[in-house]
């Protein structure tokens, strides 16, 4: 017996990795704690996955400070000096501004 997946009947289309999408979106708007966000990455990420979104959050705060170099930011949030080329680019450079928004909006609140 070999394990293989069931092919697709030819009335159902694959999911849409759109509504996918939309629905994680949606899910994470959900979210009232941090408790409830823990929780909720906990079942939906591994642990190393948790911790490789912490890092780049970390440098991201750490590149907008702007007071370091890419080399002591590396070493203070324990990340590849890769990392935190690649987190300056999309803070920077890339159309999507999310790590700006957030940015943005967290040092609105202080």
């Amino acid at each position: 017996m070999t394990d293989t997946l069931p092919s697709l009947a030819p009335d159902k289309a694959p999911r849409s990795a759109d509504a996918d999408r939309a629905a994680l979106f949606d899910a994470l708007l959900s979210l009232k704690t941090r408790d409830e966000v823990d929780a909720f990455l906990a079942d939906l990420c591994t642990p190393s996955e948790v911790r490789a979104f912490a890092e780049r959050w970390a440098v991201a705060r750490l590149l907008a400070q702007n007071c370091k170099s890419y080399r002591e930011i590396a070493l203070e949030a324990g990340a590849s000096p890769t990392t935190v080329v690649r987190v300056a680019r999309f803070l920077k450079e890339m159309p999507h501004q999310g790590y700006r928004l957030v940015l943005d909006r967290l040092n609105s609140k202080a």
